[in-house]
C-alpha cells in the first residue's frame, strides 16, 4: 500500500477521501492542519503528499516550500478550493507536482496519484549523463553545474532526463507531460510550462550566458548543447 498524507482542514472531505483512497489501495494519514501536518512527517515517510492552499494555522504554499526544501523528490499535490490561475502558478513555482481545484473527482486524484507515483518506482540503472558543465544522474534526483548540486524535484528530474536524452532536439510537450507529469495536457494547462521555468531558473544559463533550454514554437522544449 502507498503511503499518503492527505493535509486539509475540510475534515468531511478528509472521510471522504480517505475512505475511497482506502478503498484504492492507499494507507491514508489526514491531518488538519500545519503543525500536525509536520508531526506526521517527521513520524512517518509517506510516499506522496495532497496539500490544501488554505490552512487553519498557516498558509499551505508555505508548508510546500518546507517540504520542498526537507524532501525535494516527495511528490506533492495542491488541492485547493481556491481555483485561481494565481494559485496554481504559485503552487507550481513552489515546486508542486500537480495541482487540482476543489470541489474533484476522487477518481481524477487517484489517477493523478498513481501517475505521479509510478515515476516514483526506481528505473533500471542509467547512465551518466553529461553536457558540458552540467552532470546528471537520473536516478539521485540531482543535478551538477560545475562544482554546485542543484537538488530537483520529481517532475524537475523526469523532465530534464528526457531533455538530456536528445540534446538539441526538440521534444514534443505532450511527450514530455507524460514523462514529467504522468498524464496528458488539458486545456489552457500550464503545468509542464510551469516546471521548465523552474528548471531553467535552477539550472541557470550556460557558462557563455546562452539559455540551457529553449522553446521551438508548436514543437516544444530542447537542451540547446
Amino acid at each position: 500500500m502507498n503511503r499518503l498524507l492527505l493535509i486539509d482542514d475540510d475534515q468531511e472531505l478528509c472521510e471522504l477521501l480517505n475512505r475511497w483512497l482506502t478503498q484504492e489501495g492507499f494507507q491514508v494519514t489526514a491531518c488538519h492542519e500545519a503543525a500536525g501536518a509536520r508531526q506526521a512527517l517527521a513520524a512517518q515517510a509517506p510516499e506522496a503528499v495532497v496539500l490544501d492552499v488554505m490552512l487553519p494555522d498557516g498558509s499551505g504554499l508555505e508548508l510546500l516550500k518546507q517540504l520542498r526544501s526537507e524532501h525535494p523528490d516527495l511528490p506533492v499535490l495542491m488541492l485547493s478550493a481556491r481555483g485561481e490561475p494565481l494559485d496554481r502558478i504559485l503552487g507550481l513555482e513552489l515546486g508542486a507536482d500537480d495541482y487540482l481545484a476543489k470541489p474533484c473527482d476522487p477518481r481524477e486524484l487517484t489517477a493523478r496519484l498513481r501517475a505521479v507515483l509510478r515515476r516514483t518506482v526506481p528505473a533500471p540503472a542509467s547512465s551518466q549523463l553529461e553536457l558540458g558543465d552540467l552532470s546528471f544522474s537520473p536516478n539521485r534526483g540531482v543535478v551538477s553545474i560545475g562544482e554546485h548540486d542543484v537538488p530537483l524535484t520529481l517532475s524537475e528530474s523526469r523532465l530534464l532526463e528526457a531533455l538530456l536524452r536528445q540534446p538539441g532536439e526538440p521534444v514534443d510537450k505532450q511527450a514530455l507531460a507524460q514523462l514529467a507529469l504522468g498524464r496528458k495536457l488539458t486545456l489552457y494547462d500550464r503545468s509542464l510550462d510551469m516546471h521548465v521555468s523552474n528548471l531553467r531558473k535552477k539550472l541557470g544559463p550556460h557558462p557563455d550566458g546562452r539559455p540551457r533550454i529553449l522553446a521551438l514554437r508548436s514543437r516544444g522544449y530542447y537542451y540547446a548543447q
